[in-house]
């Protein structure tokens, strides 16, 4: 099993950034992927960015050029740096990792872009 938990949510301004992170609770090394998804309200969870054990990364459309994915393989964390904010990365964002075949999710961090 894994134990995911996301940390740095809050309140920024449009064009601010904020730093995501998320803390496994065994190796990274382990792990097939790790990746970023975000739950507006009244909307399906979406993709934002992963990453592969290879550290191949792929990013949804909306994101790209803004927001960038990394791990930390000694501190056994992923990152979610996020840049150029909008009012519409407004959302619930869930770290996620998949590991033996199976797909675990953090709690989530609520990430509010207003002025």
């Amino acid at each position: 099993q894994v134990q995911l938990v996301e940390s740095g949510g809050g309140l920024v301004q449009p064009g601010g950034s904020l730093r995501l992170s998320c803390a496994a609770s065994r190796s990274i090394f382990s792990l097939y992927a790790m990746g970023w998804y975000r739950q507006a309200p009244g909307k399906q969870r979406e993709l934002v960015a992963e990453i592969s054990s290879g550290s191949i990364t792929n990013y949804a459309d909306s994101v790209k050029g803004r927001f960038t994915i990394s791990t930390d393989n000694a501190k056994n964390t992923a990152a979610l740096q996020m840049n150029s904010l909008k009012p519409e990365d407004t959302a619930v964002y869930y770290c996620n990792a998949v590991f033996s075949g199976q797909i675990y999710w953090g709690q989530g961090t609520q990430v509010t872009v207003s002025s």
